[in-house]
């Protein structure tokens, strides 16, 4: 089955920096959609990043703070997340998939992984 595992969450301080990544297993991330959203309980997932091959687009809250690239040869995607606010806080995931428009709509993604937490304190 296709698997992606998220890791490099955790707690910072406020203005800090974290580097999330998402390995994908049995599925090929090149020329496909792969896609970051984050979701805190009681709250609906947003996205807040997306990139296929050189398009990327990012939501108005981390615009000019987080980055999305990926490594084709390691099938990894990442999220330089900078200048971290406590309003960052949130599970953090990742997806992926083959849809026509890649956004920031959850509904087009097909497959998800579990989630990295990242806490932000003040």
């Amino acid at each position: 089955q296709v698997q992606l595992a998220e890791s490099g969450g955790g707690s910072v301080q406020a203005g800090g920096t974290l580097r999330l990544s998402c390995v994908v297993s049995r599925y090929t991330i090149q020329n496909k959609c792969i896609g970051w959203f984050r979701q805190v309980p009681g709250k609906e997932r947003e996205g807040v990043a997306a990139i296929r091959r050189d398009n990327r687009v990012y939501s108005d809250s981390v615009k000019d703070r987080f980055t999305v690239s990926q490594d084709n040869a390691k099938n990894t995607a990442y999220l330089q997340m900078n200048t971290l606010d406590p309003e960052d806080t949130a599970m953090y995931y990742c997806a992926a998939g083959n849809q026509w428009f890649c956004d920031l709509r959850k509904d087009g993604y097909d497959h998800w992984g579990r989630g990295t937490q990242v806490t932000v304190s003040s």
